[in-house]
C-alpha cells in the first residue's frame, strides 16, 4: 500500500508490477523526450525571424521525420510485446485460489481451506472503503493460480500492487498467475462498473510465510473436523 501523498505507483509486491513499473519509466522517457524535442522545435520556430521554404522541401529531411518514428516505436513496442508475454505466461502452479463476483461482494475457494465470502466492514480509519471481515490468506514466494468468475454481472478482480487484473465474466473462467514477493496486506477493489454499490466491493490479500498458512490450514480443518465430531 502506498503512504498518503505519494505520487508515484504502488510499490510493487509482485514480479510483473516491477516488470509493469520499469516498463512505464521506459515509455515516460521516450514521451518526454518527443515532447522536449516538438516544443524545442515550436520555440525555434515562433522566435526566428529567419524562414526557408526550401527546408520543408528537403527529401532528406522527410525521410529523416519518417525513420526517426518508426525506431522509437520499435523502441517501445519489444518491451511491450514482452511484458504482454510475460502477463499471460502460466508457470508451475503451486496452489489454486478462484475468486467469484457476487452483487457486491466477492466469494473464495481455496483448496487447503474451506470457502469463504469476503463484505466490506464499516471502517473510518485510513482504509476506509478497502477493509473486509474475511481477508485472502496467501503464502508469499509461491507461484499461485488465480481463477475468477461472475456469478451475476460483470466484474473485475484488481490489485494494484500486485499487477493483477482480471475481468470477471459470467460463466467464463479467466486466470493469471500471482506471486507475492514479500509479506504484507495488499488492498483492490473492483474495477468494473458493476451496479450501485460497485464501489463497497474491495479486495484484500494477506501474505504470510508457507510454513504458517500451512499451519494455518491445518489448524483450521482439525477444528473443523473436532466440531463436526
Amino acid at each position: 500500500m502506498s503512504y498518503w501523498g505519494q505520487k508515484l505507483l504502488f510499490d510493487p509486491a509482485s514480479p510483473i508490477q516491477e516488470e509493469m513499473i520499469l516498463f512505464h519509466d521506459h515509455a515516460m522517457v521516450l514521451l518526454l523526450g518527443i515532447f522536449s524535442f516538438v516544443a524545442f522545435l515550436g520555440l525555434k520556430l515562433i522566435l526566428n525571424k529567419f524562414s526557408s521554404r526550401n527546408m520543408l522541401e528537403a527529401q532528406t529531411l522527410e525521410t529523416i521525420w519518417t525513420i526517426i518514428p518508426a525506431l522509437l516505436l520499435v523502441w517501445l513496442a519489444f518491451p511491450s510485446l514482452r511484458l504482454l508475454y510475460l502477463l499471460d505466461e502460466q508457470s508451475k502452479t503451486d496452489m489454486i485460489m478462484k475468486s467469484t463476483g457476487h452483487q457486491w461482494y466477492w466469494s473464495y475457494e481455496i483448496p487447503s481451506s474451506e470457502s469463504f465470502d469476503s463484505y466490506m466492514i464499516s471502517n473510518l480509519g485510513d482504509y476506509s472503503l478497502l477493509e473486509v471481515d474475511n481477508r485472502v490468506v496467501l503464502p508469499y514466494n509461491t507461484n499461485t493460480t488465480v481463477i475468477t468468475t461472475s456469478a451475476d454481472v460483470l466484474h473485475a478482480f484488481t490489485i494494484p500492487s500486485v499487477g493483477m487484473k482480471m475481468d470477471s465474466v459470467p460463466g467464463r473462467l479467466n486466470s493469471m498467475n500471482m506471486f507475492l514477493n514479500w509479506p504484507g496486506v495488499y488492498y483492490g477493489q473492483c474495477s468494473e462498473i458493476c451496479g450501485a454499490n460497485h464501489s463497497f466491493m474491495p479486495i484484500v490479500v494477506e501474505a504470510i510465510s508457507a510454513q504458517d498458512f500451512f499451519f494455518e490450514s491445518a489448524c483450521t480443518k482439525d477444528c473443523k473436523s473436532f466440531i463436526d465430531y
